[in-house]
């Protein structure tokens, strides 16, 4: 399936342990070290946890971590995050431990993800965000009906969300279910014809059609507007593959 790259960018918005607004502006900065120079904002929050940061300084350490791709580390601390925050809303909780299952995703502990983003969902039901993660974890591991159902919690939910409909074609196809693979992947990319994950499955789509001209303009497209990203490669590999089989 296309997945989708984490991106920690989550702000707590429950209580921080932050007294001030400039301590709201020390843990929004510490954040987007975290997304610049992971390695610094590392060590920054651990500094400031011991100035007494709090679950602000504890969270930015976390993400952090991610930045330096040591995702189960990552994880552990955002699970154990979610835990302490019991003074925060039931969303924010929530959100950090998406973030936890998210980390175990990318650790390809599947397992611990599921889990993560199943206790995430007790405190947020219907936010689909959680869903379709979870659903990226169930795909991970090959349940693709379970994914696919809970893909459908989100798009009956709101029908434009082409991220959730081409995640579900990705998950029909590997379920052999052609048709509606296909109905998904069309509708994603008539409100979404420029994203790089719907060029990207609607070409392998038209391609399994065998509208092999049809699957060349989506592929290059793809390359034309996303060059150097992952979805470009594999548009690459699979032009490779089509211009092989046609000789």
């Amino acid at each position: 399936m296309p997945f989708i790259a984490f991106s920690a960018c989550f702000l707590l918005a429950a209580p921080l342990g932050a007294a001030d607004n400039s301590e709201r502006g020390r843990y929004e900065n510490c954040m987007r070290l975290a997304r610049t120079d992971p390695g610094t904002a590392f060590e920054t929050a651990l500094a400031w946890q011991e100035l007494g940061g709090g679950d602000a300084a504890r969270h930015c350490s976390a993400v952090a971590l991610i930045g330096l791709e040591q995702y189960a580390q990552a994880a552990t601390r955002l699970e154990a995050l979610a835990k302490a925050m019991t003074a925060a809303d039931a969303p924010s909780r929530a959100a950090i431990m998406g973030q936890a299952g998210t980390a175990w995703f990318q650790a390809e502990d599947y397992d611990r993800a599921f889990a993560a983003q199943s206790a995430a969902l007790e405190q947020a039901p219907n936010d689909p965000e959680l869903l379709i993660d979870r659903a990226m974890t169930l795909a991970g591991a090959k349940n693709y009906w379970e994914a696919i159902d809970d893909l459908n919690r989100v798009i009956e939910a709101d029908p434009s969300r082409y991220d959730a409909l081409i995640l579900r074609a990705s998950a029909y196809r590997f379920v052999d279910a052609l048709p509606l693979a296909r109905e998904d992947a069309e509708a994603a990319a008539h409100i979404a014809p420029d994203r790089p994950d719907v060029l990207l499955e609607y070409g392998i789509q038209l391609r399994l059609a065998g509208e092999n001209d049809a699957a060349r303009q989506q592929w290059l497209r793809l390359i034309r507007l996303h060059d150097g990203t992952p979805a470009s490669d594999a548009a690459r590999r699979n032009l490779e593959l089509l211009d092989v089989k046609a000789d």
